[in-house]
């Protein structure tokens, strides 16, 4: 059974208010929303444009380099067969909201079945999300850059047009490279309904 993601992100926010990482006390909102990849999305009142045609479910993720944080070889998530792929996609991990998604994907995610991949992809160079992995010890996800030309955000109609960065979502891949799954968050600083995507996922992974 899960923790309910609320009150994880409640008591994450407090933990990382205690140590000082953090001055807002604003409660981070859990939304369950979406948009369509290369339409738009919001941060507070401002219209964010995505660049890109989107993808849609029941496509096959197109070939894009992405660039491994641990090894820094190029990976082409088109190319992964065998394992649902957890895809969550933050615009960068050194943010509140972000990094509360990334410790939810680390931490929660691991009651996941073991042929569910999970891997955050953010524009931050391949340094800080080393940097991120090791010093919140969640070194069990795997972190992928779009850091050269958003090449990966471009092709899914997830990169932001303004400042180039990724919008925040949430993407299921199955087995055979196929989108079951997609929920790109209507506002920036609100998170993905987690629970939901680990439902999912662990849907997927049971397939036969």
């Amino acid at each position: 059974m899960f923790i309910p993601i609320r009150r994880y992100a409640a008591g994450l926010a407090v933990a990382l208010l205690l140590a000082g990482c953090t001055t807002q006390q604003d409660p981070i909102v859990i939304d369950s929303g979406s948009r369509d990849p290369g339409t738009q999305v919001a941060r507070g009142g401002e219209v964010l444009k995505l660049t890109g045609a989107g993808i849609a479910i029941g496509q096959k993720l197109p070939a894009t380099e992405l660039v491994d944080a641990t090894t820094m070889k190029p990976v082409n998530l088109a190319e992964s067969q065998g394992a649902v792929l957890f895809l969550s996609i933050v615009p960068s991990i050194d943010t509140k909201v972000c990094e509360t998604q990334t410790h939810y994907l680390g931490e929660q995610g691991d009651k996941l079945p073991a042929t569910v991949k999970r891997i955050t992809v953010s524009r931050d160079t391949p340094f800080a999300q080393a940097r991120f992995a090791k010093e919140a010890k969640l070194e069990d996800v795997q972190y992928l850059s779009d850091y050269k030309e958003g090449a990966f955000g471009r092709s899914l109609g997830l990169l932001i047009e303004s400042s180039r960065l990724l919008a925040r979502s949430v993407i299921l891949v199955d087995t055979q490279g196929v989108v079951r799954y997609i929920q790109v968050v209507p506002d920036t600083t609100h998170l993905p309904d987690m629970e939901k995507a680990f439902t999912e996922a662990a849907t997927l992974a049971n397939r036969p």
